[in-house]
């Protein structure tokens, strides 16, 4: 009797904190993005905070100490979660990496502290996308001095934050309605002033490229929803080849001027031949006494002639 009312009273202090009214938060991932599970709150040293997932616990933050949990730990030895969570030491927020069809289930949350047990639960969903529907690396080539243009793809929200990355260095940032581009430093002084953001879709614009504007970049989109209950992370990732064009532009000047001065050399040419050939058909060979006798002129032969050409010598 006296374990029922220990029990029955432990029940009422749950209840009396709300732990047992938590409602659920539904959370809906693609395959291979990151999702961060928000606790709302900043963590001292008098709270513990756990995770759990289907039961089994994953992670937890006790003062200053915080761990993920072991494979064993992670149903069973099964490695579900090898090196994919990871704690914000602050807050307590669970983020999961490259996730998996696998990592669907209900995550729990429990903060417990000396007053007060809180917590929220998490049902995630991760959808698998098939190989030829997969956010795969965009390979983009363009001839050194030309502008391109890395386009993820997608229609950006006021809320979310894109971060561009040129070999793992920040050289773009997009939060709200506020964008920034990396000072010279930052850029090594790579990309002073050639850097453009559209901030409805979130590209990345690089003009007048150079053959050290090669190289691996990467946009990191941070979507945040349900009154910042959870986070999803989406990455895209473009390479980017700027070929030498091999020519400088006084070249290729040189060499069109050439081609056409080599056009109407041609053109020339082919006008005295055919000059001289049309001369040579038109004229008619003269005999050396058509000179002295030309051929008479038909319009000065009076009508009676060409009427009667033998009258005039019957007369006689």
């Amino acid at each position: 009797m006296k374990l029922f009312f220990n029990s029955l009273k432990v029940i009422l202090i749950l209840l009396d904190n709300g732990f047992f009214g938590v409602g659920s938060v539904e959370v809906s991932v693609m395959e291979g993005d990151s999702v961060t599970l928000y606790t709302g709150v900043k963590t001292n040293q008098q709270e513990d905070i756990k995770w759990y997932f289907n039961d089994i616990r994953i992670a937890q933050i006790n003062g200053d100490l915080n761990k993920t949990c072991t494979d064993v730990q992670c149903n069973e030895g099964t490695e579900r979660f090898r090196n994919r969570l990871k704690l914000d030491h602050q807050t307590g927020s669970l983020t999961i990496t490259h996730t998996r069809n696998t990592d669907s289930g209900v995550y729990e949350l429990k903060i417990i502290s000396s007053s007060s047990i809180r917590g929220n639960i998490f049902n995630v969903t991760v959808h698998g996308v098939s190989a030829s529907s997969q956010d795969e690396m965009k390979r983009k080539s363009v001839k050194e001095g030309e502008t391109v243009t890395l386009d993820p793809g997608v229609i950006r929200q006021p809320s979310d934050v894109m971060m561009w990355y040129f070999n793992d260095i920040l050289i773009a940032e997009i939060t709200g309605d506020q964008s920034k581009i990396c000072t010279d430093v930052q850029c090594k002084e790579g990309f002073r002033d050639r850097l453009k953001l559209d901030h409805q879709t979130g590209s990345l614009i690089i003009t007048h490229t150079r053959n050290t504007d090669s190289g691996l970049y990467e946009l990191k989109i941070i979507i945040i929803i349900i009154n910042n209950s959870f986070g999803i992370t989406r990455v895209k990732r473009f390479s980017v080849s700027v070929i030498d064009s091999g020519l400088s532009s006084g070249v290729v000047a040189g060499i069109v001027v050439g081609v056409a001065g080599v056009v109407l050399l041609v053109s020339a040419v082919a006008a005295v031949i055919y000059y001289r050939h049309y001369k040579s058909h038109a004229e008619v060979p003269k005999d050396e006494d058509d000179a002295d006798n030309p051929a008479p002129d038909p319009n000065a032969i009076p009508l009676e002639d060409m009427e009667h050409p033998d009258s005039g010598r019957g007369s006689q």
